[in-house]
Formats: C-alpha cells, sequence, structure tokens
C-alpha cells in the first residue's frame, strides 16, 4: 500500500481488487481499463474533479492498479490514490482536447509495456466517460488485442457494501436528514427558488459535526406544482406559492457516498386526491419494506408496492428504485440492478438501495423516498429518520 490518504483500509481494496479479478477470470479477461470515477474511486481512492479528461484505471490480474490520466491530475492521484508512484502515470498536456493526437496514443503505450498488447481487455463501452473516439483509437493503437465491452463489471462488485461503506453512508443519511428538513423548513410562499437551495446546499456541505458534507451527484431536484408533475427538473428564480406542492430529490454527501432523501411539501390545503395517494404510497412503502429481505428480489419490493396502488386504483409505470453508493455526477446510482416487477435480482445483506416509488401525477408530485440497507434477517432498514408524509405548511 502506498500513503495514508484513502479513505479506506488496505484489507478493504484488498477484497474489492479480489472480487473484481474474479469477475475479470469467469468473463474471460486479461485485463480491464475502467474509466467510470465511481470505479476508479472505489478500485484505487482517486477522487479529483478531473472527469472531464480521458482517465481510468487499468487492473490486470496480478499487481497493483494503474492509475492513468492527465499528468496535472496525477498529482492528485498521489495525493489520493493508496498505490505507490510507481502505479500513477500521467499523459502531457499537449494530448488533451487535440485534433492531432489523442490520450488513448499513451494508455496504449502503456499497455503494451504491461504485456497486455495481444491480450483480451475489458473496456466500458457504456458509459458516460468512454467515447466513441476514445475507442476507435484504442483498437487502432492495440490491433492484436482482443478489446471488449466489459461495461458494469466493476459496478456489480460494487453492489454488496462492506462494513466500512456502510459507515460512510450513515455518515451521508446524518446530511440527507439535515438538508431534508432544512428545505422543508425553509420553504414558504414568496421564498424564491434559488435562495431555498442555497440553503440546501449550505446545510449539505456544512454537515453535521465532524461530518462534512461532499457535493453530491446530482443537483437538488426541487420543482413545484405542475413542474413537480416532471421526474428531473431543478430550479429557477420563481417564488413559491401556496396551493402547490414541491418535491425536493436530495442527497447528502460523505467523501462521495450518498444516501438520498425525497419528501414532499405542500404550502396550504392539498387536493383531496394528494391526500389519499399519499396514504396509498405510504402503504405501498411500508409494503415494499417488508419484502425487501435478503433471499428474495428486487422484483418482490417493486410487486409489493404495485400491489397496493392497484389497490387503490393508482397507475404508476417505471421503476422504483436502484443501488447506490460511492459515485460522481451525473448519477448517483450505481447502474446495476432495479427495483423493478422484471428484476428478479436477489437480496443480499449489504445491499444499499433507494427506494424511490415517486408519483408523478397529471397536475401534482409526490415523493417520498428512502435509502434502505438488505440486513442478515427481517425487513430492510432505513437509513434516515425523517416522518413519512407529507409535509403540510398553511
Amino acid at each position: 500500500m502506498g500513503q495514508s490518504n484513502a479513505p479506506f483500509s488496505a484489507a478493504e481494496y484488498a477484497r474489492r481488487i479480489a472480487k473484481t479479478r474474479a469477475a475479470m477470470e469467469k468473463a474471460g479477461l486479461d485485463a480491464i481499463f475502467v474509466t467510470d470515477p465511481s470505479n476508479q474511486a472505489w478500485l484505487t481512492g482517486y477522487d479529483g474533479w478531473s472527469f472531464y479528461v480521458h482517465q481510468g484505471v487499468i487492473l490486470t490480474m496480478t499487481g497493483d492498479p494503474v492509475w492513468w490520466g492527465r499528468h496535472m491530475d496525477s498529482v492528485g492521484a498521489g495525493r489520493t490514490c493508496w498505490m505507490g508512484a510507481e502505479s500513477i502515470h500521467g499523459y502531457a498536456d499537449n494530448y488533451v482536447q487535440s485534433t492531432v493526437r489523442h490520450p488513448m496514443q499513451d494508455l496504449a503505450g502503456h499497455m503494451r509495456a504491461l504485456g497486455l498488447a495481444k491480450a483480451r481487455i475489458g473496456v466500458e463501452m457504456e458509459n458516460y466517460y468512454y467515447s466513441a473516439k476514445a475507442h476507435e483509437v484504442l483498437k487502432t493503437e492495440l490491433p492484436d488485442a482482443r478489446i471488449s465491452d466489459a461495461t458494469a463489471l466493476v459496478n456489480w462488485q460494487r453492489l454488496v457494501k462492506s462494513g466500512e461503506e456502510i459507515a460512510f453512508i450513515r455518515n451521508a443519511a446524518k446530511i440527507s436528514e439535515k438538508v431534508i428538513r432544512t428545505a422543508i423548513d425553509k420553504a414558504e410562499p414568496g421564498l424564491r427558488k434559488n435562495d431555498l437551495v442555497a440553503e440546501i446546499y449550505h446545510a449539505a456541505i456544512t454537515g453535521v459535526g465532524d461530518v462534512w458534507g461532499d457535493y453530491p451527484a446530482i443537483v437538488p431536484l426541487t420543482p413545484s406544482g405542475l413542474d413537480a408533475t416532471a421526474a428531473h427538473l431543478t430550479w429557477n428564480g420563481a417564488p413559491m406559492r401556496a396551493g402547490e406542492a414541491t418535491f425536493f430529490e436530495l442527497s447528502g454527501c460523505y467523501r462521495r457516498y450518498h444516501a438520498p432523501l425525497c419528501r414532499t411539501v405542500y404550502l396550504g390545503t392539498p387536493p383531496a386526491e394528494m391526500l389519499e395517494a399519499e396514504k396509498a404510497q405510504i402503504e405501498g412503502i411500508e409494503a415494499g419494506l417488508a419484502a425487501a429481505r435478503a433471499g428474495n428480489g428486487t422484483c418482490d419490493i417493486a410487486n409489493a408496492f404495485m400491489a397496493v396502488l392497484r389497490k387503490h386504483g393508482i397507475k404508476r409505470e417505471g421503476r422504483m428504485g436502484y443501488p447506490i453508493g460511492l459515485s460522481y455526477p451525473p448519477d448517483w446510482g450505481e447502474r446495476t440492478a432495479s427495483i423493478r416487477t422484471e428484476d428478479e435480482t436477489v437480496l443480499e445483506p449489504g445491499m444499499v438501495f433507494h427506494f424511490m416509488p415517486a408519483l408523478w401525477m397529471e397536475s401534482w408530485g409526490l415523493e417520498t423516498t428512502e435509502t434502505i440497507l438488505i440486513t442478515e434477517s427481517g425487513p430492510a432498514e432505513a437509513f434516515c429518520n425523517v416522518e413519512r408524509k407529507l409535509f403540510v405548511k398553511p
């Protein structure tokens, strides 16, 4: 192990490397090149805002992983990765946004030096951070290598969280409670939405006591009224108004670990149909949590919730959640299993999901969600402690 700034123990990183290598062997791969910054951090500890340029981690079947990226960012890798300097490589700045050369040419040189010129190499093709151009250049530079799609290979190894990771998520949950309560307490008619979001950000970054806040992978989603009928709108400078619901989709973040939490506030007197939907939603969440047990499938959570909605005559489409943990923008999900009726992923102790059975109706939206932990026995545990209801402010 190298320097001491990495957030986890040597044993934890060894566990992660071993799990990933087992998956590589099963997939028939000699090496993988990982570009997802969440996967880079999970394997090496690297933490920096540099994912707008080409960078990644090379993992072979032996030795330490190799972090590769822009030379100026290799300094940050030296400050955050657990490996020694010999496992950190930076390419020259004249590769950045060049039209005459490409960083993958430099990467290919490192791969050849590692003996991978004719290897079976997996890359993350369905990934925000790995471009079509990068893939084309890498294949050209390594004509004898067999480069194949290894999208989500590392992501699936992250699904069951270690005790060290769960401790980080509990810290994130403390911040999530604070930011949701801040949003609900501050919301009032006439308050500009951007001013409310400023309060949310202050609460999120300030953190709770010694638990400092990091930036979340998704910005605050805070739509009101008809805007709340859509899932992913952010904010504007308009004042909040009486007679409207606003949902807050927020998360605290601690050392890149998240615990998303959503609640809805209504300024004034809610319509009867919203109050009826609130009852169904809360009943459905309780049914979903009861089904979220080790040995069941993610589909069982979704089916339990949907059965309650059908009983109440409410129609809903789409998935109801996803695994979360360590993440970078633009998403705090892990992009593996889903809580939906056709997904049969078997639940195991240590899995963590954002259970998100939100309702987006024709004239309003109602989001009440929980980050949940699959336990050794019994129903799932909710990380956060915020009353599960529609918050009404006269």
